[in-house]
């Protein structure tokens, strides 16, 4: 249920609103929009009526949400949220770009490819320090050391840090080394790590599982805004399907239907999705033709050397052209 305000309304009036919600054994939560205020009331059972607001002065209506996802969607927030991060904006209408290896190798590797990225266009720098890997032999990635490397890069290039966390227990280290928290596909509904997300003051950047429905992953997004943090960042990188062309199939259309129910920015992960190199490009430059938030891309400077994904990910120059070509599909996507 939400409790629109009239506009510019003083703030006694919020708070005797806000008062009346919680005297009802109700969760309130204020979500400000320009010049007028919004009332979500969480937890409530269906056991509180509309009427019991309507009378309130300074209220305006009371609106019912059917969807089970509350404070995610387009009912309890119309206008897109804007998420920025350095000097990139997720939601506004621009198209950012995430880039970087798969995994943090060495110090070398790390910032070689985030000079690139960075000169190609890329706003944020990615890398994995831990990595949850389908087989127990494989790398693993570097833990501390790796997180220590990335911020390494930030200070030296300036780019902000996006790398993925595994568990509750290594949440607060990632967090303090982070610019972006990243929820991986294998955790997309673990739900003790996504209320620790809520609590934290880090954007999130929740991707979806590679078996999930749309509701799945707004459900788990729920969970994280209802902790309090209202910074999330969906990302689509492919579903598990029967094709044996690609590594995943990516779900172009989600990205339209995600913006129709919920106001929070998604952005494309061409390179997981395709798993193979050369349709990293075409998935790439589909994600900007489509009016994506943005888009993720693995780049390395070896990746016939890489110790993770090495054949989904883009050579340096790739990554520049691509980027170009992006940019410019995007331009004429913005004018129409």
């Amino acid at each position: 249920m939400l409790v629109v305000m009239k506009k510019k309304v003083i703030e006694k009036k919020i708070q005797a609103v806000i008062n009346a919600i919680e005297k009802k054994g109700c969760a309130a939560r204020l979500l400000p929009a320009g010049d007028r205020v919004s009332i979500g009331i969480l937890h409530h059972n269906g056991l509180v009526k509309p009427a019991d607001f309507l009378g309130l002065d300074g209220v305006k209506e009371v609106i019912l949400v059917a969807k089970p996802y509350k404070l995610v969607s387009r009912e309890f927030q119309p206008e897109n949220t804007h998420i920025k991060i350095g000097d990139a904006v997720f939601g506004n209408g621009s198209f950012p770009v995430i880039a970087g290896p798969c995994a943090v190798e060495n110090e070398n590797q790390v910032l070689s490819i985030a000079k690139s990225v960075k000169n190609a266009g890329a706003k944020i720098f990615r890398g994995g320090a831990f990595k949850p890997r389908t087989s127990p032999y494989s790398f693993q990635g570097l833990g501390k050391r790796g997180l220590i490397l990335l911020a390494k890069v930030r200070e030296e290039t300036g780019l902000p840090i996006v790398t993925e966390v595994m568990d509750v227990e290594t949440f607060d280290i990632v967090e303090r080394y982070a610019d972006i928290v990243q929820i991986g596909t294998r955790n997309m509904q673990n739900f003790s790590l996504l209320k620790r997300a809520g609590t934290s003051d880090k954007p999130i950047l929740l991707k979806r599982g590679m078996s999930a429905t749309l509701i799945e992953w707004l459900m788990a997004a729920e969970y994280i805004m209802e902790k309090g943090n209202t910074k999330i960042i969906l990302c689509e990188r492919g579903v598990r399907t029967f094709v044996r062309h690609s590594r995943n199939t990516l779900d172009l259309s989600v990205v339209p239907a995600a913006k129709k129910l919920s106001h929070l920015p998604i952005i494309i992960d061409p390179s997981h999705a395709a798993g193979e190199r050369d349709q990293v490009l075409c998935l790439a430059y589909a994600a900007a033709a489509l009016g994506a938030d943005g888009a993720m891309i693995e780049v390395h400077n070896h990746p016939e050397e890489a110790l993770s994904d090495g054949a989904q990910s883009l050579y340096p120059d790739q990554f520049f052209t691509a980027m170009k070509t992006m940019k410019a599909i995007h331009a004429i996507i913005e004018k129409k």
